[in-house]
Formats: structure tokens, C-alpha cells, sequence
């Protein structure tokens, strides 16, 4: 099992159910929807030349765009720069707004949003998708970091899964502004079925809206955020360094 296949598992059973909204652009993602996007989005990646191993940055804000971007570019087969190359020569780049128009040494660059100059993702998608990702080989890196293979993603979110940090009813808040840790969130909540809020520079005032208007039963945040939320609650609160357990 690939990693980014461990993620989709859940997809299959779960449909129209959401899987995260994101607080800043008010979008709602399904666990069908997702499924769909990655790996439509891999087989246009695909088509655009990717090959096994091929490094492709992602740099994204925190959102629902993070985790559709990351997994289409694995299930692809790409070697995910996650927040910058690194130093590392790269083709293709998804980013967004003026961070994308400053990318002058890739092939191609991708965007959500309409920037000028820019290929949208959605583009990407067409009516074939991409039925099998890698089983082995690179996966994911981090600026000034080794790369970790497929084999350890599997390994890292096995665990993390095991540890059953949320479950399949739970509204999880993350006021998680890293991607590196977001990213862990939304994967390790994804295999568990649950639905992750995804707050946009989080505050203790604009996290406490989002509990009450969201039901939030597990909040993910900063130590010291996450202590002033837990005063005087009965909100399960999970110190966000615990989501960088990779």
C-alpha cells in the first residue's frame, strides 16, 4: 500500500461526507471529491511529463488545496517538495498568487487561485484517472532535509493512525498554520474518517467561534493556544507538536 493510498482508503465508504472545510476561502471538501481531484489531477500530471522520482514543489497555504496538491503529485509518482525546492532543480511548481509569479526557473507553474501567467490545477484534470501510484521510492522533503521514500510515509502514518488520535465522528479544528504539520493532521484525520476545519491564522477568539459554529470535539493547536482553549472546557485539545511527528 502506497502512502497517499492509505489517505484514500476511507474515501471509498464515506462519499459526500466532508473531510475538511477551509475557514479562508469557505470551500468544502468531500472524501468523494478528493479522491476524484488526486488522481485526476496525477494522471494530468502525468500527461505533463512526470515521472518516478521527479522533484515537484508544493507550496501552498494552510487549506483544502494543501492535501489535494501533495497526494495528486505522489500518486503521481513525483518526489513532493513540500514548501520550497530546497535547492533542488525542479520542472513543475503549484503554488499560488504572487508566490507563483516570482517562480522564474520552472517549466510550468500551477495555481488555484486565477494568476496571471499561471496554468490553473484544475487543467490538470481530464476524464482518465490514474488507477495506481508508486510503490517505493521517494515521496515527500522538506527545505535542507533527506527525502523520506514511500515506504517511510507508510511507516510514519501507520503509527500515527495506531495511536487512534481521532475518530470517525470527530470535527477536528486544526489551528495548525505549519504545512508540515497541517499535512499531518489532514492525513492521519483522513484514515480515521473524520472532518478537519481547517482555521485561517488562528486566534483564541477565532478558534473559540469555530468550536461553537463547528461542534468541534478535538482541537489541534500550539502549546500555549491550546492551553487557553482547554481552560475551563471539556474539549479534547492535542498539543500541535505531536503533529510533527515526522
Amino acid at each position: 500500500m502506497t502512502w497517499t493510498e492509505q489517505v484514500l482508503l476511507p474515501a471509498a465508504g464515506l462519499g459526500d461526507r466532508a473531510a475538511a472545510r477551509d475557514v479562508r476561502t469557505g470551500a468544502v471538501l468531500t472524501y468523494a471529491r478528493f479522491a476524484h481531484r488526486v488522481t485526476h489531477a496525477a494522471a494530468g500530471l502525468r500527461r505533463r511529463g512526470v515521472r518516478p522520482g521527479d522533484p515537484l514543489v508544493v507550496d501552498l497555504p494552510p487549506g483544502c488545496a494543501l492535501p489535494i496538491a501533495v497526494h495528486a503529485a505522489s500518486w503521481a509518482g513525483a518526489l513532493v517538495l513540500l514548501g520550497g525546492s530546497g535547492g533542488r532543480p525542479h520542472k513543475l511548481v503549484i503554488s499560488y498568487g504572487r508566490r507563483a509569479t516570482e517562480v522564474t526557473d520552472a517549466q510550468e507553474v500551477f495555481t488555484f487561485d486565477r494568476t496571471p501567467g499561471t496554468t490553473p490545477f484544475n487543467d490538470l484534470a481530464g476524464d482518465q484517472e490514474l488507477e495506481f501510484g508508486p510503490i517505493a521510492g521517494p515521496a515527500l522533503a522538506f527545505p535542507g532535509e533527506p527525502f523520506l521514500t514511500q515506504a517511510d510515509m507508510v511507516e510514519n502514518r501507520r503509527e500515527l493512525a495506531g495511536r487512534r488520535l481521532f475518530g470517525k465522528h470527530d470535527v477536528i479544528l486544526a489551528a495548525v498554520t505549519d504545512p508540515r504539520r497541517l499535512l499531518t493532521v489532514l492525513d492521519v484525520a483522513f484514515m480515521a474518517g473524520a472532518q478537519v476545519v481547517i482555521a485561517h491564522e488562528p486566534t483564541l477568539v477565532g478558534c473559540r467561534v469555530l468550536i461553537a459554529e463547528h461542534e468541534v470535539s478535538v482541537v489541534v493547536a500550539p502549546r500555549e493556544l491550546g492551553r487557553r482553549l482547554r481552560n475551563g472546557s471539556r474539549l479534547r485539545v492535542l498539543d500541535d507538536t505531536l503533529a510533527g511527528s515526522l
